[in-house]
C-alpha cells in the first residue's frame, strides 16, 4: 500500500471519494489540487494539511492563498501547480482525476520523477498514450487503472498464468441515460436529459460522454494502451445493472469478471492498496437484490461517437487524440446548447475524416492534435 499520495482533482468526484479512501486506511495526503473550487478545497487543505495546494485559476489561486495563510500548506497557481503537485517529493503515488487533455503533462511529469500513478484521467492515455506508456517503462513504474471497468480487467488478470492465454477484454458499459433510443429519439435531447444516468454519480462532462457512448469509445483505447491489446480484441457490452465492471476470456472460452455494487471506491482504493486488499466502506454485494442481471450488444450506429473511438485507435498516431479534442469541444457546446445531442458525434466523425493523423514523436505532436482538433470544432460550428 502507497501511504503517501497526491490528489489531482481533489474536488471532483474521484478526487472525493479518494480522499474518503484516504481517511479510512490513514493514508497521508501531500498535495491537492482543484480547478475553481476553492470553497471545498479549503475544508480538504484544513482536514489534510498538504505540503501543496493548486488551483488552476491563478484568481482563485490567490483568493485560496489567503483564506489558508495560517496553515502550512503551500499555494501554487495554474499548470506550474498542478505540475508541482505531481511531482511532490514525498508523495510515492498521484492519483490523477484531473478532467480532459489537462492531465497530460502532470501525469509525464510525475512518471519522471517516479511516482506511480493512480489514473482516472482517460485522456492522458486516450491522447497520448505511446508517450505515457514509454515513459512508465522508461523510468520504472507502475500504473494502476481507478475507472471501475479498467480497474476490473486489471484484477481478473490476476487469474492469468501467461499473457498468450489471454483472447479478449469486455468493457461492460451501462449504456447511460438513452439505451435503446433511435436517432429520431436522440435529436432533441436535452442536456437534462443527458446528465441523468442511471447509475453513477459523475461530473457533467463524463456524464455526458456516457450517454453518447463516447466515454465507452474513449476506454476501449485507454484498455489498448494499458493492456496492450489491438482494439480488434476489446469488446463492449451493455450491462444496465453495472454490477458485473468487466470481463476477460481466455482461449480456452472460460471467462472470469469481477462484480461488485456501483461504486468507485472498490478501484480507488485496490489502485492504492495493490496487490492487498483491505476493508472497504462500499456496501457488500448481494446478488439476491438484483431480479436478472441484463447482456446486450451496443448500438454502433446510432452511438457514433463509439464508433469513431473504434476507428481512431486503428488508424492510430495522433488519431485518438483528435478524436478527444473534438469531443471535449462539442460536448462542451452541447452542454451550453450551441449544438444538438447528436452532432457530438457527427464532429468527431467529421474530425476524424478531415483532419491530418501524423505520428506522435514528442508531446507537442499530442498537443498541436488535440489543438487543430478544438479548432476545427469551433470553426465547423461557427
Amino acid at each position: 500500500m502507497f501511504k503517501n499520495i497526491s490528489i489531482l482533482g481533489s474536488t471532483g468526484s474521484i478526487g472525493t471519494q479518494a480522499l474518503d479512501v484516504a481517511s479510512k486506511l490513514n493514508l497521508n495526503i501531500r498535495a491537492l489540487t482543484a480547478y475553481s473550487n476553492i470553497d471545498l478545497l479549503e475544508q480538504q487543505i484544513r482536514k489534510f494539511r498538504p505540503s501543496i495546494a493548486s488551483v488552476f485559476s491563478e484568481e482563485k489561486a490567490a483568493e485560496l492563498k489567503l483564506r489558508v495563510a495560517d496553515t502550512p500548506t503551500k499555494i501554487l497557481p495554474g499548470m506550474d501547480g498542478l505540475i508541482a503537485a505531481a511531482v511532490c517529493n514525498e508523495a510515492e503515488m498521484v492519483l490523477n482525476s484531473v478532467v480532459g487533455m489537462v492531465g497530460l503533462t502532470p501525469t509525464l511529469s510525475a512518471i519522471k520523477a517516479g511516482k506511480h500513478i493512480a489514473l482516472a484521467n482517460k485522456e492522458t492515455l486516450v491522447a497520448g498514450g505511446k508517450l505515457v506508456m514509454d515513459a512508465v517503462k522508461e523510468y520504472g513504474v507502475n500504473m494502476y487503472p481507478v475507472d471501475s471497468e479498467h480497474s476490473a480487467i486489471f484484477q481478473c488478470l490476476q487469474g492469468m498464468n501467461e499473457k498468450k492465454e489471454l483472447k479478449r477484454l469486455i468493457l461492460t458499459a451501462s449504456g447511460g441515460p438513452f439505451f435503446g433510443k433511435t436517432v429520431d429519439e436522440l435529436k432533441d435531447v436535452t442536456v437534462e436529459q443527458a446528465l441523468n444516468h442511471p447509475n453513477w454519480s459523475m461530473g457533467a462532462k463524463i456524464t455526458i460522454d456516457s450517454a453518447s457512448m463516447m466515454n465507452k469509445g474513449l476506454e476501449i483505447i485507454e484498455a489498448s494502451w494499458l493492456f496492450d491489446m489491438p482494439a480488434s480484441k476489446i469488446d463492449v457490452l451493455v450491462h444496465r445493472e453495472s454490477v458485473v465492471h468487466s470481463l476477460i476470456e481466455f482461449v480456452d472460452n472460460s471467462v472470469i469478471a469481477q462484480l461488485g455494487v456501483p461504486d468507485m471506491r472498490i478501484p480507488i482504493q485496490y489502485a492504492i492498496t495493490y496487490p492487498s486488499r483491505y476493508e472497504s466502506p462500499v456496501k457488500q454485494l448481494d446478488l439476491a437484490d438484483f431480479a436478472s442481471l441484463t447482456f446486450g450488444k451496443p448500438d454502433y450506429e446510432t452511438f457514433t461517437c463509439l464508433s469513431a473511438c473504434k476507428r481512431a485507435i486503428e488508424l492510430g498516431g495522433t488519431a485518438p487524440a483528435i478524436a478527444n479534442g473534438a469531443n471535449e469541444v462539442a460536448n462542451k457546446l452541447f452542454r451550453d446548447g450551441k449544438i444538438k445531442f447528436l452532432e457530438i458525434g457527427e464532429l468527431v466523425t467529421s474530425a476524424l475524416d478531415n483532419l491530418k493523423i501524423n505520428e506522435i514523436i514528442t508531446v507537442d505532436d499530442v498537443i498541436n492534435a488535440d489543438k487543430n482538433a478544438r479548432q476545427y470544432v469551433i470553426d465547423t460550428v461557427n
